[in-house]
């Protein structure tokens, strides 16, 4: 174990508590600056714009750095009762002037797992709020199991997509499934948790917890943000495309 392993800070009980009932938890100063910097300074200098799939921190140490930093990989670890495997990593670079969000759904709609382990960190690589689009969470939300989802409400604020995607179970028997983009329509707005979430924080959550965000109204602000999404070691994911999953 490396000495930043060792030093890095896991949740006290009372933080493992809030994250059980309230199903998120955030923390503000989870990474320096310096690691979102270097992040950030090296998808810049990327030949490609946009996103470049779902499984760059298998090869791109700057992804990597970010998605097994200890400070991060130690809470997971608590957080899940045992040895967390990334799943996914996106990086999120909402524009300013209407950057659209993502609608309320929950990870398991569209990650389905067995047993269902799965959860993410969502790291915040610019201030982000209300203002510019940031993550909105519904406290307590994971209590209620997997809640049935619709078509996106408000497609100026959420962004719309339908794909197909292999499956298979641990049997080995493969099928093909269609997914579209999800939304919890009993929540509205005035509902949900606006976070706060400064530069370096991040928010780890369940994946049965109701989250999203909308659109970047700031004229000049970008929303920046990494996730990454882990199960612990005994879990089978049945989407092909995220099968090749490493230890964080």
């Amino acid at each position: 174990m490396t000495s930043s392993a060792t030093s890095a800070r896991p949740f006290d009980a009372n933080d493992v508590e809030r994250y059980r009932q309230d199903g998120y938890i955030l923390v503000p100063d989870l990474l320096p600056a310096s690691a979102v910097d270097a992040f950030c300074e090296n998808e810049a200098a990327q030949d490609e714009a946009g996103p470049r799939g779902l499984q760059n921190h298998r090869d791109d140490d700057a992804w990597s750095a970010i998605a097994r930093h200890p400070e991060i990989v130690t809470k997971v670890s608590q957080l899940l009762g045992g040895s967390p495997l990334i799943v996914q990593t996106m990086y999120m670079a909402k524009l300013p002037g209407g950057g659209t969000g993502v609608a309320l759904h929950q990870d398991t709609h569209y990650i389905r797992n067995e047993p269902n382990t799965l959860m993410a960190c969502w790291i915040a690589c610019n201030d982000t709020g209300t203002d510019n689009g940031g993550l909105c969470v519904v406290s307590g939300s994971h209590k209620r199991g997997l809640m049935e989802a619709g078509e996106v409400r408000e497609s100026d604020q959420h962004a719309t997509w339908v794909n197909d995607y292999g499956m298979v179970d641990r049997d080995g028997e493969e099928w093909t499934e269609t997914m579209h983009s999800h939304d919890i329509h009993q929540f509205t707005r005035d509902q949900v948790e606006m976070l706060t979430v400064p530069k370096g924080g991040g928010v780890f959550f369940s994946s049965l917890t109701v989250h999203g965000s909308y659109a970047n109204e700031n004229s000049d602000k970008p929303r920046l943000a990494f996730a990454t999404h882990y199960v612990r070691d005994d879990t089978w994911v049945f989407r092909k495309d995220l099968q090749g999953m490493v230890a964080a």
